[in-house]
């Protein structure tokens, strides 16, 4: 006959039960220490900025002076008003009066503007050597074509440039050299006006501006038939070249 086994006395009896709340007490710690924080104490010192002091700074004194005002001028003697009787007896002149009367006749003149002769002011045009229609006639160049006189007046230029040029002794110290573009005018009574230059430095623009200034005078060109102002433009080139 097998013995009976006491059911209060069975160790597996309540073994579910208590692997249960051994699982749930590991959770809860679990949980607990991942969520357990520390907080560090500060041991760092506060300062404290004091903004209370006074900012002191000696301000110099500065004293204006103020200049009197100038004293009034003198008072000027007053005039002394001589009174003289008259001696002898003034005689009186009488005016008439040059006025019109009413009744007098008027005379109208009236002026025909159509008899007044009114002046026409020719404008003064400006035309490039290269589209004028007559070129301005250097000396020496009359009787020829309009495309020789071109040729002639060109020539006679640069011949004169050539003749008159003159290297400026303070360029040649300096080392002053280059090319001045120079451009002038024919004016309608032959003259040379109107002389622009541009160049690398002032004392070359005024050497060149002294040659083309004693060109000769010359016959004006034309356009239409009328004597116009000419343009023309020439380059003069300092260049020093050592013998």
């Amino acid at each position: 006959m097998l013995p009976k086994k006491n059911p209060d006395k069975e160790i597996g009896r309540n073994s579910s039960l208590y692997f249960a709340i051994g699982l749930n007490l590991m959770l809860f710690f679990t949980w607990y220490g991942l969520n357990y924080k520390t907080y560090p104490t500060n041991d760092s010192i506060v300062q404290q900025l004091d903004m209370e002091e006074e900012y002191e700074e000696d301000i110099p004194i500065t004293n204006f002076e103020t200049t009197p005002p100038p004293p009034p001028p003198p008072a000027s003697a007053p005039e002394v008003i001589t009174v003289v009787e008259d001696i002898d007896d003034v005689e009186e002149t009488v005016i008439e009066s040059t006025e019109t009367s009413q009744s007098e006749e008027i005379e109208e003149r009236v002026i025909s503007i159509e008899e007044a002769n009114v002046e026409e002011e020719e404008e003064d045009i400006e035309v490039p050597f290269a589209a004028v229609e007559s070129v301005p006639i250097y000396p020496g160049c009359k009787g020829k074509t309009n495309s020789e006189l071109k040729a002639c007046f060109e020539a006679n230029v640069l011949e004169h440039i050539k003749n008159n040029f003159k290297y400026p002794d303070a360029a040649l110290q300096l080392g002053i050299y280059g090319r001045v573009h120079v451009v002038f005018v024919v004016d309608k009574n032959g003259n040379i006006t109107d002389i622009q230059t541009r160049g690398p430095a002032e004392i070359l623009e005024k050497e060149a501006s002294r040659i083309i200034g004693k060109l000769p005078k010359m016959t004006p060109g034309k356009q239409r038939n009328k004597p116009v102002n000419v343009k023309f433009a020439v380059p003069i080139n300092f260049k020093y070249v050592a013998q």
